[in-house]
């Protein structure tokens, strides 16, 4: 079993880049499809400390639930932004591969090297 795990969103290039990498690296993540098991607010919580980021910044801004939802208002607090990434698992950015207590975003690929 895998200490990497990947959330993955298989019709994504990047995402599916990444876990080509991975595996071409030799390693077999624990594989999270976040469409289908999003995560819950605490484990999204957890994954915002490890990357260092703000919820705002790991949203997809480009989505329809972004606009749809006001979620580009910046009266909305993190605890807010964070309930619409759980209800919305689509405005997650993708991929995030976390290794013990670090992560990162497969942005471009490459990216999660560091942490490996």
């Amino acid at each position: 079993m895998s200490d990497i795990t990947i959330y993955h969103n298989p019709r994504c290039s990047k995402s599916r880049q990444t876990l080509e990498l991975l595996k071409e690296s030799g390693i077999e993540p624990r594989i999270v499809k976040y469409l289908e098991t999003p995560p819950t607010a605490d484990e999204l919580k957890a994954i915002l400390k490890r990357l260092g980021m703000k919820p705002r910044d790991l949203m997809r801004k480009r989505e329809k639930e972004y606009k749809e939802l006001g979620l580009d208002d910046p009266s909305l607090g993190d605890e807010e932004l964070i309930q619409a990434m759980v209800e919305h698992p689509r405005l997650i950015e993708r991929p995030i591969v976390l290794h013990d207590d670090r992560a990162a975003l497969g942005r471009p690929p490459e990216q999660v090297l560091d942490i490996l």
